[in-house]
């Protein structure tokens, strides 16, 4: 089966600390990397986990707060000096063009490849970004500033064909296409071979949805509903519930309230308040809820 994984650049929220880096993870999807936020320290995790920069040219950002955006500078630097000549497409709020490119106009003025921005609504379900393999789609999440997750999403291949029943029935090479999406094949004597004997269904698309920062918000479930991994900040234990509140975050009992409602099929939590130095406390939290649930560390690599 061909790649579908999540690296966990960092986990951690605002402040960095000893135990967590800041937001940003890479999606190996068919052997095209996507970043999702990108905080101070991501290019360097990145040469850590041994991801190649070459290969990542698509970054979706979720809101402009600097924990999930301040290493964008250094990383688009840095492709620039290791030769990148491809475009390089950043999905953000349309204020990113506003802080970013005079930054870029700044230190970046001979790079040799684009940066280009597409802006994302971030009151809009809709499909941002779509290829041979995947759709990406935003969701809209609740916050103090516009903030956006990201569901990915892995098209359905076509059926597998049974290669000893169509050389059984004879099939001509120029069929296999319409039979491998779904016709019945009719013989040279007319005799009709359904379909599902001549071929067997391909593995389900994989899915994966981020969804940091956000308070608890119910209507993302119908967006989410049934995903393989879900990403769901838990910044704060539920006795810390009424700064969840202010701050617009959530609790690692309310991101297992998410994932049991939308039945997903396993969590992994992250976005930890600094002021935790035992987060096992809040795995065990949102284990109370829903048991498939994984504590997101540096580092991590998940596969789908």
């Amino acid at each position: 089966m061909e790649p579908f994984s999540i690296n966990i650049l960092g986990c951690g929220s605002a402040l960095p600390t000893g135990r967590h880096g800041l937001s940003g993870q890479v999606l190996n999807i068919r052997n095209k990397l996507f970043m999702i936020d990108c905080g101070e320290g991501s290019q360097l995790q990145m040469r850590h986990m041994h991801l190649k920069f070459s290969r990542l040219s698509h970054i979706f950002i979720s809101h402009l707060h600097g924990d999930h955006c301040f290493g964008l500078p250094g990383l688009i630097s840095t492709l620039g000096m290791l030769g990148r000549i491809g475009d390089l497409t950043i999905h953000a709020h349309a204020e990113a063009e506003t802080l970013l490119r005079p930054i870029l106009n700044f230190f970046c003025k001979e790079l040799p490849y684009k940066v280009r921005i597409e802006p994302i609504s971030p009151t809009l379900n809709e499909k941002i970004y779509e290829d041979r393999s995947i759709e990406v789609f935003s969701i809209p999440l609740q916050h103090r500033i516009p903030t956006t997750g990201f569901l990915f999403k892995e098209k359905q291949k076509d059926a597998n064909i049974i290669r000893e029943m169509t050389d059984f029935y004879k099939v001509p090479v120029k069929e296999l296409p319409r039979i491998k999406k779904g016709a019945d094949f009719i013989t040279s004597s007319g005799e009709i071979i359904p379909n599902n004997r001549l071929v067997k269904p391909a593995a389900p698309g994989r899915s994966y949805a981020y969804c940091s920062d956000t308070a608890y918000s119910e209507k993302i479930i119908p967006i989410i509903e049934g995903v393989d991994l879900l990403y769901h900040e838990a910044t704060f234990l539920h006795k810390d519930l009424a700064r969840a509140e202010m701050t617009f975050h959530s609790t690692a009992l309310q991101a297992a309230q998410i994932a049991q409602k939308a039945h997903v099929k396993q969590l992994i939590i992250g976005h930890f308040s600094a002021r935790y130095t035992h987060c096992k406390d809040l795995q065990k939290e949102a284990q109370s809820v829903f048991s498939n649930t994984l504590l997101a560390n540096d580092g991590m690599c998940i596969s789908l």
